[in-house]
């Protein structure tokens, strides 16, 4: 097979796609501006927001599927969310200082630690999702996913402040809501109990209430499930039902330890 007859059957087979591959790294870029704009103490500020607006648009004149005009406009909306989005940020970052004893100081949490990098991120996709900035919102929350192994959806309802501890393997679905002051650690999945295209409308993940803590890799799953407000999730549970405020949930599999004898 020729090489012009191989850059045929390959044109002929991507000839119904629209996708326009640059958008993943803008994205990457826009969110690292971001980053620096908001974190760094010596961003010129103005400066930073006008090369995120030119980011922005070029970004959107590839995702928004809305007239010209109108995804030009969404700049000036995400850009008057930021000032509350930082504010969470900070409670967010707080927050994990005090609840962390390997935690040394602020600028680490925000430096170097990927449970808050998976927070920020999500507050600043769902910005974008509230815009129905869809494929945007995604692209950013699949960044923070690929560099944190946390998956936490756009559509997702967090309040702050809220901790992620370790991060990886973390899970949280398009219509779960946490509450404030909420604890989760490494491996937990707040996620659906079934999955199909007609429940797209539908509250398919959990509810997890104020001051709960949920440790390792703990399952919760169901769009009726509520986590009631200081409870404690322990590691490896499995949950499909809503458990009483200030409740302890157990894995009560029983590990035997033997030891065995030198000879």
């Amino acid at each position: 097979m020729t090489k012009d007859l191989i850059i045929q059957n390959i044109d002929s087979l991507k000839s119904h796609f629209s996708i326009n591959y640059s958008i993943k790294t803008k994205t990457e870029t826009f969110t690292e501006q971001l980053f620096y704009t908001l974190f760094d103490k010596n961003a010129p500020l103005s400066e930073s927001i006008d090369q995120l607006e030119r980011l922005f648009k070029d970004i959107s004149a590839i995702a928004c599927k809305k007239p010209h005009a109108l995804c030009d406009s969404m700049w000036d909306k995400y850009l008057a969310q930021l000032p509350s989005v930082l504010e969470k940020l900070n409670q967010d970052a707080a927050y994990i200082l005090e609840n962390d004893p390997a935690s040394n100081s602020i600028e680490e949490v925000f430096l170097a630690y990927p449970g808050f990098y998976a927070i920020a991120i999500y507050r600043l996709s769902h910005e974008l999702y509230a815009l129905d900035l869809l494929l945007f919102s995604r692209l950013m929350s699949e960044y923070a996913h690929r560099i944190t192994g946390t998956d936490i959806h756009a559509g997702a309802t967090i309040a702050s402040p809220f901790f992620i501890d370790h991060a990886t393997g973390i899970v949280i679905g398009e219509t779960a809501v946490i509450e404030k002051n909420v604890k989760i650690y490494q491996g937990v999945t707040l996620g659906a109990l079934s999955v199909s295209k007609d429940m797209k409308n539908a509250k398919r993940h959990p509810t997890v209430e104020e001051n709960v803590c949920i440790y390792a890799n703990a399952t919760i799953l169901g769009g009726a499930t509520t986590i009631g407000k200081g409870s404690i999730v322990g590691g490896n549970a499995w949950v499909t039902k809503s458990i009483p405020a200030k409740s302890i949930v157990t894995n009560t599999t029983t590990t035997e330890v033997k030891v065995k004898e030198l000879r």
